[in-house]
């Protein structure tokens, strides 16, 4: 840790934690659910359940974006946190503000737009925390000794994110334009500017765990930056179609969405490329693990299984079918979710100064929790095409086709019953390294330990 007030991402990453636990739990309320023991209902209706479970994971990806903004913009400008008691302040009014939309939501208190339900007044707060939040960095990053590529695209990224989330908030009376501007700040989110931010991460991690030169990697963040702009804002056409927009918005989204595995496919390569060029392991190889993954597995989850759906002439049948949930879990855990554990499994030995990446519990976490998801995906793949089949070629009834696919979600369960073993051994290291140390602060550089090759 070379900055003292880098040690303001710490209650971040912990809520971090919180919540990813959390949201698991109501995954497996909607998982027993669609098996037929919905014996949580009259308590946790299964649209509050899935409401939590999806905002959940909304708001602990937002909050892992800011502890690593928290950690890496000082660094990376060479200067203290501008002021860290605004910023422990922001955390605490966006713990209330989460805790307040979760309680909101099992009293019915919501917009009822996915991804969106948060209660409008909840919105203004939202928007006042992200505002002291993008301050906070902004000023730390102008009073900064130096500007540099990562600290700029994470700035660009998380500044982008916020302003897209303003037409979110605009009322419309047609569902039309209200389905039009909400995938604004949901598609242009998760495959546009969120991207920007995941490329600024992995670009500061794999700085400073494989020894490449700084100009080296951040020339790759650069296309992965173009490769995002012209692939990620027109694929959101492929949405368009569906909510009664022109119908040339099907061949204009189609085009573009198969071109979207380009950047993450980028990403892929820049992270395994970048592992090698260096040719040395650093000392926190689990750190470089959840690095390297998080490129390949964004490749798989997000690009692969993205193109495979979103075409048209396969769209037509998947389209808000179990399909798209077998894509979207893969994509937002290789994408965003393992950059930010990533983040955490670097920082956390530097705000200590426990090196408890040796134990062989994170090396495991990494493993299994990777397993259980590859296998969560496998289970919504066999229960999506079943779906596909029976209620959209053969005509069965919708409620019918739930209790025909209701086996498939005894295997998800268990898939995510590992995924569970793999998160819970990460969380259970994350609470083994305790509160940050005031001896940790000192620059400690990767020191590579063991050769894998040439450069």
């Amino acid at each position: 840790m070379t900055m003292s007030t880098q040690r303001v991402a710490y209650p971040f990453f912990a809520t971090c934690m919180l919540l990813f636990a959390l949201q698991i739990i109501y995954g497996f309320i909607m998982g027993f659910a669609h098996m037929g023991f919905d014996v949580l209902h009259e308590w946790i209706p299964f649209n509050a359940a899935r409401a939590t479970h999806t905002n959940l994971l909304v708001v602990w990806l937002l909050t892992g974006f800011m502890g690593s903004a928290y950690w890496i913009i000082p660094e990376e400008s060479g200067a203290e946190l501008w002021n860290p008691k605004l910023a422990i302040a922001q955390w605490a009014s966006l713990v209330v503000v989460g805790v307040t939309a979760i309680i909101g939501f099992h009293l019915n208190w919501w917009e009822g737009r996915k991804f969106l339900e948060i209660p409008r007044p909840l919105d203004f707060l939202v928007v006042a925390n992200v505002l002291a939040f993008l301050a906070n960095i902004g000023m730390t990053v102008w009073k900064g000794k130096r500007y540099t590529t990562t600290g700029l695209v994470l700035l660009v990224g998380l500044t982008s994110a916020a302003l897209l989330y303003l037409p979110g908030m605009i009322w419309f009376d047609s569902q039309v334009l209200d389905s039009y501007f909400r995938w604004w700040v949901v598609h242009l989110w998760v495959e546009g500017v969120w991207e920007l931010i995941m490329g600024a991460i992995m670009s500061y991690l794999l700085i400073k765990l494989t020894g490449v030169d700084r100009e080296v990697i951040e020339k790759w963040l650069y296309v992965i930056v173009g490769l995002t702009f012209v692939s990620g804002i027109l694929g959101t056409g492929h949405h368009y179609y569906w909510i009664g927009a022109p119908k040339y918005w099907l061949a204009v989204g189609g085009l573009f969405s198969a071109l979207e595995p380009l950047a993450f496919l980028g990403m892929a390569l820049y992270g395994v490329a970048m592992a090698r060029r260096g040719g040395k392991t650093p000392d926190n190889r689990v750190a470089l693990m959840w690095t390297v993954g998080c490129g390949i597995v964004s490749f798989v989850g997000a690009g692969l299984l993205g193109f495979a759906h979103t075409l048209p002439q396969a769209n037509i049948w998947t389209h808000g079918t179990l399909v798209t949930a077998m894509h979207g879990h893969l994509a937002f855990w290789g994408a965003y979710s393992m950059v930010v554990l990533a983040v955490i499994s670097y920082a956390m030995p530097q705000m200590t100064g426990r090196a408890l990446y040796r134990r062989w519990t994170a090396e495991w976490a990494f493993w299994i929790s990777n397993s259980g998801m590859l296998a969560m995906t496998g289970a919504f793949a066999v229960a999506g095409i079943t779906q596909v089949y029976l209620e959209r070629r053969v005509g069965m009834d919708f409620l019918a086709v739930q209790q025909a696919i209701e086996v498939h979600f005894g295997g998800l369960v268990l898939a995510a019953s590992l995924f569970t073993i793999g998160i819970s051994l990460y969380i259970w290291d994350f609470i083994g390294y305790g509160l940050p140390h005031p001896e940790a602060l000192a620059p400690q550089p990767e020191a590579p330990r063991a050769a894998l090759g040439a450069k």
